[in-house]
């Protein structure tokens, strides 16, 4: 059926077109099922888009376009499109393959993350294909073609320096906010440090989230690449780059699924990795019982991303970190990036377990690259901190990135728990804690939160300050305290 394009304009963040009722029943097409819209030039460009149908607005020879399906296919207001029933893509044939445990070809793979990144696939059927991934893993093979078809689907970038370096954490620990002292240290040392993090997955706040508190994160690839020229860092989100487009759509999914599989971790650990042309990469996993990996599979973990890294001919290293606890005082965006200035300022004295780790992992890289002798990183890493130099070069990277280094609080609304009994705290729940902060707000509420008094191992007094609670309503911050007094958070004994 032929219709005109209507003069509407709109954006829905993917391709999508509107049809009047009337017009979708001729059509025998439903809201919400695809349609396939054809351009009637000379070379004919097509898409599969989503539908919804509305009741007025349209003529029954019309149709709507959202912005991004007009670009798609290039197309203007007035100009005619053939429209029909489109077929499910065959990537979603290749999706129950995996969700009946078969293994993949190389060319199956590829069509379904090229199918992602085209939005021919729904988010309930992309949301699929994580959980088939989840349940029947990706062995080696797969997990290769994975990595190449993410870095396929987008754009990448070389810097022409010997010394092109990364770090990874796996994530799954509270606090542990190393990554921009990290960056900070090696960038002053002179290692080209091109960070591209991701924003909260499961976690109260990623990389990302954090740097926002002060700068811009969402930077085009072009100005990245002025920003690394000037200050030989940066700290931005790596959805913004364009360069592995399937990953942030996955990310996006699994955020909402609270899935974090393995296959996908490491595809979207490496292909990150390779796009912006890293050399040296440190890999951070964090294990024990209240990790989000034991120290069993993080020994697997470990192994299989040094296998990754010989198949891509990379300088790579895992190391294995204490995950049975919390890093730092603070959880959330604001309270972490508190943490982080508080390490990095010379004349404040920050969370002594997150500058020693933060102080261990650029020790690692400057040994890796050869910076310095083995055994002489962590010293050297340490002299770089506290001379001021690593802080200069963090309010560098955040100026270059539009921010300024500026005086943050929480939010005014908190909470502050007290000790019921002295004694010892012998644990606490890292995945309950990170749970009460999302509950909390975070990472979209930017000044919620938690603030740790104390941390395990360390003694308390009966009435001590335990924990502090902060959230951006009264509203919320009474929900939130009660959610605490649900959870058995901290083993004091």
């Amino acid at each position: 059926m032929r219709l005109k394009i209507n003069s509407s304009n709109w954006s829905a963040g993917l391709p999508v077109a509107m049809l009047k009722k009337k017009t979708a029943v001729k059509i025998g097409v439903h809201t919400k099922e695809r349609l396939e819209l054809t351009t009637l030039k000379k070379n004919p460009k097509s898409i599969s888009t989503i539908l919804d149908i509305i009741e007025s607005g349209l003529k029954d020879d019309e149709i709507q376009l959202s912005s991004e399906a007009k670009s798609k296919l290039g197309v203007k207001t007035g100009e005619g499109l053939e429209v029909k029933i489109s077929s499910p893509p065959k990537s979603l044939d290749f999706i129950k393959e995996k969700l009946n445990g078969e293994l993949l070809s190389d060319l199956k793979i590829k069509k379904i993350i090229q199918d992602i990144v085209e939005n021919n696939l729904f988010e309930s059927e992309i949301a699929l294909f994580i959980s088939a991934v989840y349940k029947n893993g990706m062995n080696f093979k797969e997990t290769i073609s994975l990595i190449e078809a993410f870095l396929s689907s987008g754009k990448s970038f070389t810097l022409k320096n010997k010394y092109v370096v990364d770090k990874h954490s796996i994530g799954g620990i509270p606090g542990n906010r190393t990554t921009p002292i990290v960056v900070s240290i090696c960038a002053a040392a002179g290692l080209i440090f091109p960070k591209s993090s991701s924003r909260a997955i499961t976690s109260a706040a990623g990389t990302a989230d954090v740097i926002e508190t002060l700068a811009k994160v969402d930077i085009p690839i072009e100005e990245v690449r002025k920003i690394i020229s000037k200050t030989k860092a940066c700290l931005v989100w790596g959805g913004s780059l364009g360069m592995v487009p399937a990953d942030s759509k996955i990310i996006s999914i699994e955020k909402e699924l609270k899935i974090d599989s393995e296959a996908l971790l490491l595809a979207s650990i490496m292909s990150k990795k390779l796009a912006v042309g890293s050399k040296y990469i440190l890999i951070d996993v964090p294990c024990g019982k209240n990790a989000k990996v034991t120290k069993g599979k993080a020994i697997k973990l470990k192994e299989k991303f040094e296998k990754l890294g010989r198949h891509f001919k990379l300088k790579l290293k895992v190391v294995l970190t204490n995950g049975d606890k919390p890093i730092g005082k603070g959880i959330g965006s604001v309270l972490e990036m508190i943490d982080v200035l508080a390490v990095l300022d010379p004349t404040k004295k920050g969370p002594k377990d997150l500058e020693k780790k933060s102080l261990f992992l650029a020790g690692e890289i400057f040994e890796l690259t050869k910076k310095s002798k083995k055994g002489k990183g962590y010293g050297l890493a340490k002299t770089i901190l506290d001379s001021g130099k690593a802080f200069n070069k963090f309010k560098e990277i955040i100026e270059a990135q539009s921010g300024k280094v500026v005086e943050l609080k929480p939010s005014k609304y908190k909470k502050t728990i007290y000790s019921k009994k002295k004694g010892k705290i012998l644990g606490i729940n890292n995945k309950k804690l990170a749970s009460l902060a999302r509950f909390a707000g975070c990472p979209m509420d930017k000044y919620a939160g938690i603030y740790l008094h104390h941390n395990v191992g360390e003694k308390i007094e009966k009435g001590g300050l335990l924990i502090t609670l902060y959230a951006e309503s009264k509203s919320r911050l009474a929900e939130v305290v009660k959610y605490y007094k649900e959870k058995d958070i901290f083993t004091i004994a």
